[in-house]
């Protein structure tokens, strides 16, 4: 467990980040091509964007991803990524929000970065009474599970990440409600000692349009204002 002080980007209240939803499942190249251009327009001085998604069910291997953890490669389509990290599950009832954001103007710190997208999530589940934790060497959120017994404890969200010339892209996934045995077919980022969770799986009745306002609220009280 990571106990120590974990330093944060700075919130800008100078920029205004674009905030989108898409309705209905995005396909996995779409969401890629969309991250592109947003990652093009920030470059040539236009705004940050998140970009909130539901994908179809699907695989996703990192650039560290290692051949052995895809369990079952014909179970759903397998997609490799520009992001870091290893396989991951993408599918209905999973909240991902990709994050176009501008870390020169920022502060070009990729450690405090992702620290601030892990508080993004703490902070988000816990309006929903769920404690997530950091652990030292496993990006991600970890929820405890006492009730098994030896130090279970399940994995709530992942994060992975891309910068180019400073501008990130890819971003967090956050389990609200999808079904956990598609997780069946990989070793989640490389993990075979522990499981995953979600919201629902916790007993927690939120809708994502619930889990949304307050993904945006917090977003806006860690980075600064959205439009």
């Amino acid at each position: 467990m990571n106990t120590r002080p974990v330093p944060l980007l700075p919130r800008l209240a100078s920029a205004t980040v674009e905030w989108r939803v898409s309705a209905g499942p995005t396909g996995y190249e779409d969401a890629v091509a969309g991250m592109e251009e947003a990652v093009g327009a920030v470059l040539a001085g236009g705004p940050e964007r998140v970009w909130l998604v539901e994908h179809p069910p699907l695989y996703t291997a990192g650039t560290s991803a290692r051949p052995e953890d895809l369990l079952d490669p014909g179970r759903f389509p397998v997609h490799a990524s520009g992001r870091g990290g290893q396989y991951t599950y993408h599918g209905p009832g999973q909240r991902v929000a990709y994050a176009m954001l501008d870390l020169q103007r920022r502060g070009p710190d990729l450690r405090a970065f992702v620290a601030s997208l892990e508080e993004w999530l703490i902070r988000t589940v816990a309006a929903f009474g769920v404690s997530a934790e950091r652990r030292e060497g496993r990006v991600g959120l970890w929820v405890r599970r006492p009730e098994r017994g030896d130090g279970a404890e399940d994995k709530i969200a992942a994060i992975g990440i891309r910068v180019r010339r400073w501008v990130s892209f890819h971003g967090v996934a956050l389990n609200v409600s999808p079904d956990l045995s598609h997780y069946d077919g990989i070793v989640p980022c490389g993990v075979r000692d522990q499981g995953v969770t979600s919201l629902a799986d916790l007993g927690v009745k939120a809708s994502m349009d619930e889990v949304d306002l307050v993904l945006r609220r917090e977003f806006e009280a860690l980075f600064g204002p959205t439009a």
